[in-house]
């Protein structure tokens, strides 16, 4: 039996936390009027002074102490606007500037409705820490307001003994912004970057593409190390436009900036896929599900192109028959490519498998868990969508498994499972 030890600690959905996000009104004009969005600034420009001071008294009265720098978010606002109208920013009052800011903006309860499916990596900072302490950064699927998927992250410390603890969350989160908007409506890769003031576990990133305008989903972050030594994290998620899904990749070499690329290939269609953490000869290889039931193992030379993959492993055992998936990118270990698995049983419920691949040749598989490590509990069964544990992606640990995994799809528990154990399962 595998000696599973379950951290006490555990995450929840929180209203309280809270950005502010830019308000968007219609730019196009319906006939020769103005926009809506014209009128709005209009209205403004017109004010006399002291009403824009009421105004915009009320507006930091009821906000400035719940948000990270409100005036400079409502005048970075401005300027967007501004540069979109054509506006002579010169011309305009340092208030109005403001005001017309806070028209455009709004507060967001960025997890509000739930917290799930994390990620975890070495954290990219392994300075100041005692003997035998990791770092480590957590990406979470936050949802909010609409079921719109975000994410945001966490730093932690994972110390000897299976110690663990999470630094505190700033009282404020910021949301990672554009540079050019009208880039970023349009469905091509954009950079997104982190204020350089906030920390990660202060930093959320939202969508910002018409394909990706309701979420960001499942991020499966790797620590991928190139061909010429150099480190970059990568991870693929899911975009979901409200009508269509697609895979994307998000890149990042110091989590300051953040590249979200959308992926091309037949496999891209699909969500769920998970990056090998290096190359082989040269190529990239991906664990994917394209027939929405089956795994697949993918290769190619262009880590931004997927194609038709080979199959890799089928349904086997009960608890997984309705479909498997992968839960996160493979681990190296000395024995093989080690697989978490996620298998969808009888009513649904979702359990959490594990397989071991070839190291040289992952097509190969040299075996795997024909019962679930982990299934919900009967203490876990409930919530926002009840019977589920899953997880995007799991760490090693010196001879342990540090594995974080979403509860119900509505909280995040913490789980450290002894590798030999899990290999003995096999």
């Amino acid at each position: 039996m595998l000696d599973l030890y379950h951290h006490e600690l555990k995450l929840f959905a929180d209203p309280s936390r809270v950005v502010v996000r830019p308000f968007h009104l219609p730019w196009q004009r319906t006939s020769d009027a103005p926009s809506r969005t014209e009128k709005l600034v209009a209205e403004v420009l017109a004010m006399d002074m002291r009403t824009v001071r009421a105004e915009l008294g009320l507006v930091f009265r009821d906000f400035e102490a719940r948000h990270w720098q409100t005036r400079k978010v409502f005048v970075q606002r401005f300027g967007q606007i501004a540069d979109h109208l054509g506006l002579d920013a010169s011309t305009i009052r340092p208030e109005k500037q403001e005001l017309i800011g806070a028209y455009f903006c709004h507060e967001y309860s960025y997890a509000a409705a739930a917290l799930m499916n994390p990620s975890v990596v070495r954290h990219p900072d392994q300075s100041g820490l005692s003997n035998g302490a990791i770092r480590i950064l957590m990406s979470l699927r936050s949802v909010g307001e609409g079921h719109i998927s975000s994410i945001a992250f966490r730093e932690g410390i994972i110390s000897p003994g299976r110690g663990f603890e999470l630094s505190p969350e700033p009282p404020f989160a910021t949301a990672c912004h554009a540079i050019d908007l009208a880039v970023a409506r349009q469905d091509g890769p954009v950079t997104v970057y982190r204020h350089q003031d906030s920390s990660l576990s202060g930093t959320v990133l939202f969508p910002i593409t018409d394909a990706q305008r309701n979420g960001l989903e499942d991020l499966r972050l790797v620590e991928f190390t190139h061909t010429d030594g150099s480190v970059e994290w990568i991870g693929t998620y899911t975009a979901y436009s409200g009508r269509e899904i697609e895979s994307q990749l998000l890149r990042t070499r110091d989590f300051a900036s953040f590249d979200l690329v959308p992926m091309k290939g037949s496999a891209a269609r699909n969500k769920g896929m998970a990056l090998f953490p290096r190359t082989f000869d040269g190529a990239y290889r991906m664990i994917g599900r394209q027939d929405g039931q089956n795994l697949f193992l993918l290769e190619s030379d262009d880590i931004g192109t997927w194609g038709e993959g080979v199959r890799l492993l089928e349904p086997r055992y009960p608890w997984e028959l309705v479909q498997i998936g992968n839960c996160g990118p493979p681990i190296e270990t000395e024995e093989g490519w080690l697989l978490l698995t996620h298998g969808v049983g009888a009513m649904r419920k979702y359990s959490i498998g594990a397989v071991l691949l070839d190291l040289k040749n992952p097509s190969r598989v040299l075996g795997r868990t024909s019962q679930p490590i982990l299934s919900a509990a009967d203490e876990d069964r409930e919530g926002y969508v009840p019977n589920v544990v899953y997880t995007c992606g799991a760490m090693r640990v010196g001879d342990d498994l540090f594995m974080p995994y979403g509860v119900a799809d509505s909280s995040v528990a913490f789980a450290t499972i002894p590798l030999r154990e899990l290999l003995a399962l096999m």
